[in-house]
C-alpha cells in the first residue's frame, strides 16, 4: 500500500502585502497538485490588485509592484472564491493540503473572505474535514534539536530540495509539497503508520507545545511578543467594543 507521502498532494501559498494577517492583503496565490511522487505537477495561479499600497518592502521580496499588479491582478472578491472552492474540491476529494507555516496562509485566506465575500474559509470547508500538512511544523517535531533557521529554503536545503525561483507563490507550494515528501521519508519509522488525518490532530499539538517553547524563549529575552498557538487557522479576533 502507498505510504502516504508518496500519493496525492495539494499545497497552496500565498505571497502578501505584509506579515499582519488581520490587515495585510493577498497579491498572488497558487495551488499545486501532484497525483504522486515524480508526476508533474498541475498549477493553477492567481494575480490579485489588493486595492491597497504594496509597500517597497513587500515588492522586494516577491517583485510583484503594484503598477504591475493594477495593470495585471484582477479584484479580490471573485480570486479569493475561486481559491477557496478550489480547495474545497481537493479537500473533499481526500487530499492532503500542504501548507508551509499553515496559520499565515490560511488565516490570511479566510481573512480576504470576511473582507470580500462576507463569509469564512470554515464556511467552504464545512463539508469535509481538513487535513494539513505544515512542513514547519513536522520539521520541528520530528528533528527538534537541529539548530539554525527553519524557513522554507532552509528545510528545501536541509532536505535535498530544489527551490527555483522562491517567493513565487507558485515556486514555494511545490518546494513545500517536496519538502513534506522528504520529510515522510526520512522519518519513515515514526510517520508511515500515521494516516494524513491523525497527523492534522496532531500537528496541532506540537505546534501549540512549539509556540509555548517560543513564548518561553521571548520572555527569557525579554520580549513582550506574543505566539499564538492557534493551527492551522487563527480564530477571528473578536471586535472592537
Amino acid at each position: 500500500m502507498t505510504c502516504w507521502y508518496e500519493g496525492p498532494l495539494v499545497a497552496f501559498d500565498t505571497e502578501t502585502t505584509g506579515v499582519d494577517v488581520e490587515t495585510d492583503r493577498i497579491v498572488s496565490a497558487a495551488v499545486v497538485v501532484q497525483d504522486a511522487a515524480g508526476l508533474r505537477a498541475r498549477v493553477t495561479r492567481w494575480l490579485v490588485n489588493p486595492g491597497v499600497p504594496v509597500p517597497e518592502a513587500a515588492t522586494a521580496i516577491h517583485g510583484l509592484t503594484e503598477d504591475h499588479l493594477q495593470r495585471n491582478g484582477r479584484w479580490p472578491a471573485p480570486v479569493m472564491e475561486e481559491v477557496a472552492r478550489t480547495l474545497a474540491e481537493h479537500v473533499a476529494a481526500g487530499r492532503p493540503l500542504v501548507v508551509m507555516n499553515a496559520p499565515f496562509d490560511l488565516t490570511i485566506l479566510d481573512r480576504e473572505l470576511r473582507r470580500h465575500r462576507a463569509s469564512s474559509l470554515s464556511h467552504y470547508l464545512e463539508s469535509s474535514p481538513l487535513c494539513v500538512l505544515d512542513p514547519r511544523v513536522l520539521d520541528k517535531h520530528l528533528d527538534r534539536y537541529r539548530k539554525g533557521r527553519r524557513t522554507l529554503t532552509d528545510l528545501c536545503e536541509h532536505y535535498g530540495v530544489v527551490l527555483d525561483g522562491a517567493h513565487d507563490a507558485a515556486a514555494d507550494a511545490l518546494a513545500a509539497l517536496d519538502v513534506v515528501r522528504a520529510i515522510g521519508r526520512r522519518f519513515a519509522a515514526r510517520l508511515e503508520r500515521l494516516s494524513p488525518a491523525e497527523l492534522h490532530t496532531l500537528q496541532a499539538v506540537w505546534h501549540a507545545a512549539q509556540a509555548r517553547g517560543l513564548q518561553a524563549w521571548f520572555a527569557r529575552s525579554g520580549s513582550q511578543e506574543a505566539v499564538d498557538p492557534a493551527w492551522p487557522l487563527r480564530p477571528e479576533l473578536p471586535a472592537a467594543a
